[in-house]
């Protein structure tokens, strides 16, 4: 009788187990690491080393992960700046949620960090913080750099020079131009324009990268 019960709570953790696998698998379909649809985009995660804001490492992985339709829009953007001999590099793309309550912790400010309440649209897979590099992947002069929770990093500040207004302009026009809004109060965050339509997501980027593997193999 003991072995019978025995026998079916392990078929159900069987069960489970495989559920939680397939669910998952189904649900990071629909993340890419965008640098697999494009080589030549630069990814520079902050949080995924202790050069950021936090001064810590957040990330338990170097990924960089967006929803499938946003990657290819970001994509696009990118291949219409090599015409110009420039390009993008990702400061940060998907971010878990459970990142996101840290980030809160230290700056609950919604101008530069989004109340975990109400999630991110980082935490969706669905914005970014990208920059402008030349062909060598050399960062054009811009009016602040990443994370600058000042004024002059306001998406329309009129005192930084007109060399970094004009690389400013340039990226917000090609960003724009391909589905994607811009911030006040961030030059390099761009939230894809339907960005609402995804969940809030907090799994850790190393999950995604042990699916990455698997599908290699």
């Amino acid at each position: 009788m003991h072995r019978k019960i025995y026998s079916k709570i392990i078929v159900l953790q069987v069960i489970f187990l495989i559920l939680s696998v397939v669910l998952f698998a189904q649900e990071s379909f629909d993340l890419v690491d965008v640098t697999t649809l494009d080589s030549t985009i630069v990814d520079d995660l902050r949080y995924a080393t202790k050069d950021n804001f936090m001064g810590d490492t957040l990330y338990s992985a170097n990924i960089c992960l967006l929803r499938r339709n946003v990657a290819e829009q970001l994509v696009k953007v990118h291949q219409s700046l090599r015409n110009m001999n420039l390009g993008l590099k990702i400061w940060d793309a998907y971010r878990p949620l459970s990142v996101q309550k840290k980030m809160w912790e230290k700056m609950p400010d919604p101008r530069y960090v989004a109340d975990p309440d109400r999630g991110s649209n980082h935490n969706r897979g669905a914005a970014v913080d990208v920059t402008l590099v030349d062909i060598k992947g050399n960062e054009l002069e811009m009016p602040t750099a990443f994370d600058d929770f000042s004024q002059r990093a306001r998406s329309d500040y009129p005192d930084a020079s007109e060399r970094a207004k004009q690389n400013r302009t340039i990226l917000q026009q090609a960003m724009t131009a391909h589905a994607f809004l811009t911030i006040s109060s961030e030059w390099w965050h761009f939230n894809y324009s339907g960005c609402g339509n995804y969940s809030i997501l907090d799994v850790p980027l190393e999950k995604f990268l042990k699916v990455k593997v698997s599908k290699k193999k």
